[in-house]
């Protein structure tokens, strides 16, 4: 079965985390024009109530799940609800993820016991409860959500890109040990898609304001979504998704440390 593809959406049951706004809300619409139904999971109770109608008038069943992703209970539960409500799981996406844009001196253990617990422990919890049921189905493909920040460093990104490279490198070995089996993997990681990422983040509003100026060039969320449904399709490990993401990627494999070294010069000054 490796390196199988998966054949269709039609009648697949798909649980996406951080399903109320941007990536996550794109992939649920995506999957559900292409026939899966939708398990949507969020902590905002608005943003889901925005989901199902949205899957909903596609024609496609889509239950709602509010919950914490960093929270061990609440994840380990998750499983039997959806199954409670669809019958079964073939699709796990797990999107959800926060940011801290502040040096490492500045983050509080508060800061980073919260982005890890969403970021690192969320995708964790979801991969250990959701698999069991996940083998037992024909096919199915789990989606983990690292970042360009998953295969370099960068300023104020200490905590998230610790997050997004531990990510990476649990998907790396899950694709290794589920080999021969029925589930695929893929590992995505993008650069800036026009998400509320930045609303949320932890970071100084000065620094804020400057980088969603930028973010009008961010990839949209819809585009982003395609891309991420036909990695599933095609059991690609490995998508980088977005212009700025694949330029680093390029430039971080063909000179590990001199990007590093450009990182520190450019930034040598300490200001924004």
């Amino acid at each position: 079965m490796f390196g199988a593809k998966m054949k269709n959406f039609s009648e697949r049951v798909a649980v996406v985390t951080g399903a109320g706004n941007g990536i996550g809300l794109a992939v649920c619409m995506e999957l559900a024009r292409r026939g899966a139904n939708i398990a949507a999971v969020d902590i905002d109770e608005a943003g889901l109530a925005a989901v199902r109608q949205k899957v909903e008038s596609l024609g496609r069943r889509c239950s709602v799940h509010r919950l914490d992703v960093s929270n061990r209970q609440q994840m380990e539960a998750l499983p039997q609800a959806v199954i409670d409500e669809h019958g079964a799981v073939h699709i796990l996406v797990n999107n959800a993820g926060v940011s801290v844009n502040l040096s490492f001196r500045e983050q509080t253990i508060e800061d980073l016991e919260w982005i890890t617990g969403i970021n690192y422990w969320g995708v964790m919890y979801g991969c250990k409860f959701f698999l069991p049921h996940l083998l037992t189905a024909d096919e199915a493909h789990i989606v983990n959500i690292s970042s360009s920040a998953g295969f370099t460093g960068m300023k104020w990104q200490c905590s998230y890109s610790a997050t997004k490279f531990a990510v990476a490198g649990l998907s790396e070995s899950l694709y290794v040990e589920l080999a021969n089996t029925n589930v695929g993997i893929t590992c995505v990681h993008p650069g800036a898609v026009a998400t509320n990422i930045l609303e949320a983040a932890r970071m100084e509003q000065g620094r804020r304001s400057k980088m969603l100026k930028t973010f009008k060039y961010a990839t949209p969320p819809e585009h982003a979504a395609r891309v991420i449904c036909n990695a599933i399709k095609r059991k690609r490990f490995k998508q980088v998704l977005c212009v700025d993401s694949r330029i680093l990627h390029v430039i971080k494999r063909l000179a590990p440390v001199g990007t590093l070294k450009l990182m520190r010069l450019a930034n040598s000054d300490g200001k924004d």
